[in-house]
């Protein structure tokens, strides 16, 4: 049930400041568990973000599990301005789709950041599964019907899609735009904006066979902290800049989505039909939570004063980035070390801490944007597949994505 205390439908929700706590083992902020090192045993084609390479740059990756025949399953993957990407389960490529070029001169051209699966939605009289999309380059979220005899997709986003966040054109091209994508029970997607703390939420409405959507509510996360000893904090971005999420899932079971405010926290928040119903709080802070940083304008970049820390932060090293749930467990990627964390789906306690590395036909993942996990045997995968990008690959340098069976989650 909706708080009385909570805005209106569709209004921003502003967390107050002391309401920013943890549910982590206090203990486990000092030094990581040992590390399980499941290895990479496929990748994808590495990706190259230049003019020869198409200005590809794998990001964040998505399962499909064929329904009636799952040798044909696929990993459908983001390759910012390099469009969409479809895999076979031996990490071929079959399919590369283009993003949309830009509606003027002077605008921004797509930009395709997140990637998740909506079943079963009704198109043309029939159920078709849906590749959602997320173009922070237009500020739109866009639909491709996946054929379930070739995996291959077809775009059926409707031709008057509205922006997700802006008013107008101008603002689109400021590029606060959407950012990370979840889809949500019901028919609901979860997505977050760039350069800013919010996330929305949207509903697919599907008109004469195309699919397009609407807002229905928004949330914005705290920017600034009170620290336990009485300052105030804020991470360091860049000019004009908030504090940002990019990963977002829902876990529907629970009733709660989890938000990755990359330089700050990994967040709950109760939500239900698409609404939040409840207040943010935190899982687990970043490690750099609470250390002083100031921009640097000569190098565009945020100087830590590490000798400062006061040590209120956890254990994630920012930033925390890619987020996925895998039977009873919630998977998060500590972009900062390499590694990801894992938690307790329902309690949030704090499980254990892995690393992908290299097997004997693939390197593992280093800054890990995206993740993506099934429980459902595969071909070559008979404890499911785990998926995450790898924005470091060797020995040919790039970006792509690493297949790992995922029988070692719990």
């Amino acid at each position: 049930m909706r708080s009385s205390s909570l805005p209106a439908a569709g209004a921003a929700l502003v967390v107050p400041l002391m309401l920013l706590t943890t549910t982590a083992n206090p203990a486990a902020a000092h030094g990581p568990r040992p590390i399980a090192t499941p290895a990479a045993s496929v990748e994808t084609p590495a990706l190259h973000d230049d003019e020869a390479g198409g200005n590809a740059d794998a990001d964040d990756p998505a399962i499909w599990v064929n329904p009636v025949d799952r040798t044909r399953s696929r990993v459908i993957a983001t390759a910012k301005n390099g469009g969409l990407r479809v895999y076979d389960l031996r990490g071929r490529e079959l399919q590369s789709i283009e993003t949309p070029p830009a509606p003027g001169p002077d605008d921004e051209a797509g930009r395709f950041n997140n990637v998740d699966i909506v079943e079963g939605v009704r198109l043309g009289g029939r159920l078709v599964d849906v590749a959602a999309v997320s173009d922070r380059g237009r500020d739109q979220l866009r639909f491709y019907a996946i054929d379930v005899r070739t995996g291959l997709l077809t775009d059926v986003t409707a031709a008057d899609v509205p922006f997700a966040f802006n008013a107008t054109q101008a603002e689109v091209n400021a590029q606060r735009t959407a950012y990370g994508l979840d889809v949500i029970a019901g028919g609901y997607l979860l997505v977050s904006r760039r350069s800013t703390p919010e996330v929305g939420t949207f509903t697919l409405e599907v008109r004469n066979g195309r699919i397009g959507y609407r807002a229905v509510d928004r949330l914005t996360l705290p920017s600034t902290f009170t620290l336990p000893d009485g300052s105030h904090w804020a991470p360091c971005a860049d000019p004009g800049d908030g504090p940002q999420v990019e990963g977002v899932v829902a876990d529907p079971e629970n009733g709660v989505a989890y938000l990755a405010q990359e330089d700050v926290a990994l967040w709950r928040v109760p939500i239900r039909d698409g609404r939040f119903t409840g207040r943010p709080v935190t899982v687990e802070k970043v490690r750099e939570f609470g250390i002083p940083a100031s921009y640097d304008e000569a190098t565009e970049e945020c100087v830590v004063d590490y000798d400062a820390d006061p040590g209120f932060g956890g254990r994630i090293a920012a930033d925390v980035e890619g987020l996925t749930i895998a039977r009873h467990t919630l998977v998060v990627s500590s972009q900062g070390d390499n590694t990801f964390y894992t938690y307790d789906r329902r309690t949030n306690r704090p499980i254990g801490h892995f690393a992908v590395t290299d097997g004997p036909y693939a390197d593992g993942s280093e800054e890990c944007d995206g993740a993506a996990v099934t429980g459902t045997p595969l071909p070559g995968f008979p404890g499911g597949l785990l998926v995450v990008h790898d924005g470091r690959n060797a020995p040919d340098g790039g970006t792509n994505f690493k297949f790992v069976d995922a029988g070692f989650l719990r």
